[in-house]
């Protein structure tokens, strides 16, 4: 499968010294993003650990993918802004009136690339019921959903092929638990589908 490569997104130091801490740790990252794809909603399943960030980011810098990453406009400023953002922070206004999925969706016309990362169960605890912005925000802007994951049973990060929505939510997300199941998180206890 081709990669998706960007070379303002990385250094080649940050994606060797990437290699290495997986390599240390007896981690592999698999998969990756079609070539042909800019835009699209990556989401980050299961998230029940604050490892799963590290994890999940060096696993971006191995594969040169410029995630981007929605982050409340209130933690921009002096002097972590400049930081937020080039680690793919992008400022979410909470208080705007708009719908934030006609919000986010927007995004998608402001950003090339645009792999906006997104964590459907909302937190690290267990959560009975997935988010469904993520699929919402799909459709809006048209884009595919790119079913990443994070197993740390088999020590590996990767990404699967894009999924496509169709706008028939129920199935759809059929196909995207089928997708996740065997998937071990870093607490399975905390991690539910959908």
């Amino acid at each position: 499968m081709p990669v998706y490569h960007s070379n303002h997104y990385n250094t080649k130091s940050m994606r060797i010294i990437s290699k290495l801490i997986y390599l240390i740790f007896g981690w592999k990252a698999e998969g990756g993003v079609p070539s042909n794809i800019t835009k699209a909603i990556f989401i980050i399943v299961p998230h029940t650990s604050n490892w799963d960030f590290y994890i999940g980011r060096l696993y971006c810098w191995i594969h040169r993918i410029p995630i981007k990453l929605l982050i409340k406009k209130e933690a921009f400023k002096w002097p972590l802004g400049g930081l937020l953002k080039k680690a793919g922070g992008i400022p979410v206004n909470r208080s705007k009136a708009t719908s934030k999925v006609v919000q986010i969706g927007n995004m998608f016309k402001e950003y090339d690339p645009m792999l906006l990362g997104i964590t459907p169960e909302g937190t690290r605890k267990l959560n009975k019921k997935w988010k469904m912005g993520f699929y919402h925000i799909a459709v809006q802007a048209n884009v595919p959903i790119l079913l990443s994951y994070i197993d740390y049973e088999r020590k590996v990060a990767g990404v699967g092929p894009p999924f496509y929505p169709t706008g028939d939510i129920e199935k759809d997300m059929k196909e995207i638990e089928a997708f996740y199941k065997g998937v071990v998180a870093k607490y399975p206890e905390q991690f539910n589908l959908s």
